[in-house]
């Protein structure tokens, strides 16, 4: 993974926000703070919390006197997360690097995070982290991307930049969110960093954007892969290349298509 993987800087926060998150987080933030909800947590700590998605789910079935810290690697996104709260004592926010938490030993009960593992330069420390943190019993609940081919829009894109860029195409997507898949390999680092009862399941929803325009932006201006494109040429083009192949593809009204992720508990 390259540094520019983890550049939520810019534009990107908030198209991230607008456009990627109802297409394809949002539907997942209310499935896994549902999950972590139904353990009745009464200190979380979400890593790699992005724009907040699952914060903003979260946060209002926890307990009025639960604790919950937010933490995100790249400011700019924690900033824009906490601008989109609600104002609510129970929150803590604080940048934070998901293999250097700074947080003593056994402090929280629950740790979630929403696709955020595959951007973990070494997961297995960053395992190694929330399991230090975690209090015995305690549960560790995110969320990865499955590989890009079960992600028709995401796959679409990237085979839309390979033919506007052949000789450099950007690979971001099929690179880094979609990167992360192996489920034994999952199991293996999980366990490797201490954890128990690692239970993997396959979940599928549906994408939906209104328009394939829409769906080239969130992937094309709303992550990283915009910093690929713009080392590349010019950004409206590719955007507009992608759009049509969406168009080709799906069609020229609302579109969607099918989206898949695994979902992984496990137990200090």
């Amino acid at each position: 993974m390259s540094e520019g993987d983890k550049a939520f800087t810019g534009s990107i926060p908030e198209n991230y926000d607008r456009y990627l998150v109802p297409l394809i987080f949002k539907d997942y933030a209310r499935d896994l703070a549902a999950r972590a909800s139904a353990f009745g947590p009464m200190a979380v700590l979400e890593i790699a919390a992005g724009s907040g998605a699952v914060t903003r789910e979260l946060a209002p079935h926890l307990a009025e006197n639960a604790t919950y810290a937010v933490t995100d690697f790249n400011q700019p996104m924690l900033d824009y997360a906490k601008a989109r709260q609600g104002s609510d004592a129970r929150l803590t926010w604080r940048q934070a690097d998901a293999q250097a938490l700074p947080f003593s030993d056994k402090s929280f009960d629950q740790i979630v995070c929403q696709f955020g593992a595959m951007f973990f330069p070494d997961r297995s420390l960053a395992y190694r982290e929330a399991r230090r943190v975690l209090k015995t019993g305690g549960t560790f609940l995110f969320s990865v991307w499955d590989k890009i081919e079960q992600n028709v829009f995401a796959y679409d894109v990237t085979n839309a930049l390979f033919e506007l860029f052949p000789n450099d195409p950007p690979q971001f997507l099929a690179r880094t969110p979609h990167g992360y898949s192996n489920q034994g390999l999952i199991r293996a680092e999980l366990s490797g960093a201490g954890f128990s009862d690692v239970v993997i399941e396959s979940v599928e929803k549906q994408s939906r954007a209104s328009s394939p325009g829409i769906a080239a932006v969130a992937y094309c201006e709303g992550t990283p892969l915009r910093n690929e494109i713009e080392a590349r040429g010019e950004l409206r083009e590719a955007t507009d290349y992608a759009a049509r192949a969406i168009r080709e593809r799906h069609g020229s009204g609302e579109v969607s298509a099918k989206i898949q992720a695994l979902i992984v508990s496990a137990r200090a």
